[in-house]
């Protein structure tokens, strides 16, 4: 789960209050406030055909809730439709990815300085070798 600032957190707080929940947590030697983000938006959302490669758990992992779920994808796409109008949201077959909308991407960026770095997944996967 993402540690975060205040400032942060704020951004998250104003902009998407029902998608995520604000532990505050102390960081030892930090005199700052910072967060825990909890995610409450789960979504079946991905665009699997325009993601690049996707790697699914084996079906016999020893952790039943991995069955069907993905431990990894290369370009990861989804369908904003399938969203749900969540700002912020985890696929759900790739609990991993930490998706938030364009406004709070945007938000985010004039913080400044945060230690991540966006990429956008709702648009088609480019082939290689073609016009980019």
């Amino acid at each position: 789960m993402p540690i975060v600032s205040e400032d942060v957190a704020d951004v998250f707080r104003t902009l998407a209050p029902d998608d995520v929940q604000l532990f505050p947590v102390t960081v030892e030697g930090e005199p700052e406030r910072y967060f825990i983000i909890n995610t409450l938006k789960i979504v079946d959302c991905i665009d699997e055909s325009n993601c690049e490669e996707l790697q699914p758990y084996d079906q016999d992992d020893p952790h039943p809730e991995r069955r069907g779920a993905y431990r990894w994808i290369s370009r990861l796409r989804i369908d904003p439709a399938k969203a749900e109008g969540a700002l912020v949201l985890r696929p759900m077959k790739f609990k991993t990815a930490f998706i938030v909308s364009e406004e709070v991407k945007n938000a985010l960026e004039r913080i400044g300085n945060l230690g991540v770095s966006f990429e956008c997944v709702t648009e088609p996967r480019k082939e290689h070798g073609g016009p980019q």
